[in-house]
C-alpha cells in the first residue's frame, strides 16, 4: 500500500475548497460556440483601414456557420473550431468621395490550419472602386488576420477560465497571473476586516474599441453633461463632471466617480455595478482619438471580477454605445 500523499495523483484529493475534478484528471468539455459567436463580432466589426485611395472599415458579421468547443483531460486542454465566416464591408474613396460595397468570405477558419494559410476572399459589388477592392486585400486582409488572432487568444485564454482548476500546489494565484489577450486576470483586494489586509478576488481587463460618427468633442460631452447622459440612459442620473465628482447612473445600478478629465481626449472612472462586491471598483479610461467626422473611442475597464465580466461588456455595449448611437442618430435627423 502506497504511503500517505504518494498514491496516484488522479486520486489524492487536495485540500480543495470544492474537492472537484481532483487535479483536472477527468474529462470536461465547454461548448464555446455562443461564446465564440459574440467573440468574432467583437474583433471584427469596426475594424477599419485607411490608404491613399480611401477608408474601408467592416461593417457586420454577416454569417457564422460553425462551432467551437474546449475540453480538458489530464489537466491539459484541448480546443475545436470550425468557422464559415463572411463579413460585409464598406469604403470611401478619398479623391472623388464615392462609396462603395463588398464581402470578406472566410470559409476554414479551424485548428487544423494557421490563421495565416487561412484563405480570406474579398470581392466586392459591381461597379467602380477597385482601389478600394484592393484596399481590402492587402491591409484589410492583414487587419482580419489580426483580429482572427485576437479571438484564438481569447478562445485559449479568457474563455477557459475555471477549467484547470488550481490544486494546492498552485493555489488561485495562477489564475491571478495569466495574461490575456484583451482580458488580463488579476487579482484584487477587498477590504475584509480591521485586523486582515484583504481578500484577493480574480478579476479581468476588458478591452473595447467603438466607431462613433460624431467629433470627439461631442462624443466626450455626452459622458460629461448630465442632460445628455439621462437621455441615452433613459433614467435620471447623478453626473458630477469634475475630478472627484459622482456618477450614478441607472436608477442606481451603476456609480462611481471621475478621476481625471481631459476635455475630448480623456476620462478616467472610478466604476462599479450594484451587484459587484460592496466596495469594489473597476478602473475605467476611455480614450476619444478625433478622426474628422468620427471618433474612435477605446475602452479600459480595469479590475471587473470575473464573475461579471460578460454582464459588464454587455452593460458597455447595449446600455452604453447602442444608446449613444441612437441619440447621435436622433441629434442628427433633427438637424436635418
Amino acid at each position: 500500500m502506497a504511503k500517505w500523499g504518494q498514491g496516484d495523483p488522479r486520486w489524492i484529493v487536495e485540500e480543495r475548497a470544492d474537492a472537484t475534478n481532483v487535479n483536472n484528471w477527468h474529462w470536461t468539455e465547454r461548448d464555446a460556440t455562443g461564446w465564440s459567436k459574440s467573440k468574432l463580432k467583437e474583433v471584427l466589426v469596426g475594424l477599419a483601414v485607411e490608404g491613399e485611395a480611401g477608408r474601408c472599415e467592416i461593417s457586420e458579421l454577416k454569417q457564422a456557420e460553425g462551432e467551437a468547443s474546449c475540453s480538458s483531460r489530464k489537466g491539459k486542454l484541448i480546443f475545436f473550431y470550425e468557422w464559415n465566416l463572411r463579413l460585409a464591408w464598406r469604403g470611401t474613396v478619398k479623391e472623388s468621395g464615392e462609396k462603395h460595397k463588398g464581402s470578406v468570405e472566410i470559409p476554414n477558419l479551424s485548428e487544423e490550419n494557421e490563421v495565416d494559410d487561412t484563405e480570406i476572399n474579398v470581392s466586392k459589388k459591381k461597379g467602380e472602386g477597385d482601389v478600394l477592392k484592393d484596399l481590402m486585400r492587402t491591409e484589410g486582409t492583414t487587419k482580419v488576420r489580426e483580429a482572427l488572432r485576437d479571438y484564438l487568444k481569447a478562445l485559449k485564454t479568457e474563455f477557459t477560465l475555471g477549467m484547470i482548476l488550481p490544486t494546492k500546489a498552485t493555489g488561485q494565484d495562477v489564475a491571478a497571473e495569466r495574461k490575456l489577450s484583451g482580458n488580463a486576470v488579476q487579482a484584487s483586494v477587498l477590504p475584509h476586516s480591521s485586523d486582515t489586509v484583504g481578500v484577493k478576488i480574480p478579476t479581468v481587463k476588458i478591452l473595447m474599441r467603438e466607431i462613433f460618427n460624431s467629433p470627439a468633442d461631442e462624443l466626450y460631452s455626452i459622458f460629461t453633461t448630465k442632460e445628455l447622459v439621462q437621455k441615452f440612459s433613459k433614467c435620471p442620473a447623478v453626473i458630477e463632471a469634475e475630478k472627484g465628482g459622482k456618477l450614478q447612473m441607472f436608477d442606481g445600478c451603476v456609480s462611481g466617480e471621475y478621476a481625471e478629465l481631459v476635455p475630448s481626449q480623456r476620462i478616467v472612472l472610478k466604476w462599479r455595478c450594484r451587484n459587484w462586491p460592496d466596495e469594489h471598483y473597476a478602473t475605467v479610461t476611455l480614450n476619444f482619438n478625433d478622426m474628422a467626422a468620427e471618433t474612435e473611442l477605446q475602452l479600459e475597464c480595469k479590475g471587473v471580477p470575473v464573475s461579471n465580466e460578460d454582464s459588464a461588456r454587455q452593460c458597455w455595449k447595449k446600455q452604453y454605445f447602442e444608446e449613444i448611437r441612437i441619440l447621435l442618430q436622433q441629434s442628427k435627423d433633427n438637424m436635418e
